[in-house]
């Protein structure tokens, strides 16, 4: 059985600023108006980052991704495949403060988790796709 992924210090404002430059380097790139989010170990906000004419109600929903990302120590699309799929996967939906929609990443440096990612904005796979595109910078200025 595989251990899980300890909480690690926090990220710093820094490395925030470089994950969110990279994602939104993505999302410009493709022309979608995104709500990015960084939050810390903790699930507390380090930095918000809003698109201009981004809908102002993806700024909670980037924000719950991230936090979730880092609550659950997993991609928030594996919460929303779990609702899709029914059944028992339903009850993720009971969880208070959980946004079970794709678009949330765990921020992981050093085996720990320092944070999380959460964007919104668009369909949730092209959220998925801007995070992924933060993570990918943190995972190359660790190597």
């Amino acid at each position: 059985m595989t251990q899980p992924i300890p909480y690690g210090p926090g990220i710093d404002l820094e490395t925030a600023k470089r994950i969110a430059a990279a994602a939104g380097k993505e999302a410009d790139a493709n022309g979608w108006p995104v709500v990015i989010a960084i939050v810390d170990s903790g699930a507390n906000l380090v930095l918000l980052h809003r698109h201009d004419h981004a809908q102002l109600g993806s700024i909670a929903i980037a924000q719950g991704k991230a936090a979730t990302a880092v609550k659950m120590k997993r991609p928030t699309r594996l919460l929303d495949e779990a609702v899709t799929g029914g059944g028992s996967g339903l009850r993720v939906l009971a969880l208070d403060g959980i946004v079970p929609m794709e678009g949330g990443l765990p921020l992981i440096k050093d085996g720990a988790i320092i944070g999380g990612i959460g964007v919104s904005g668009v369909t949730s796979p092209q959220d998925g796709q801007i995070a992924a595109a933060g993570v990918k910078a943190l995972e190359e200025a660790s190597s």
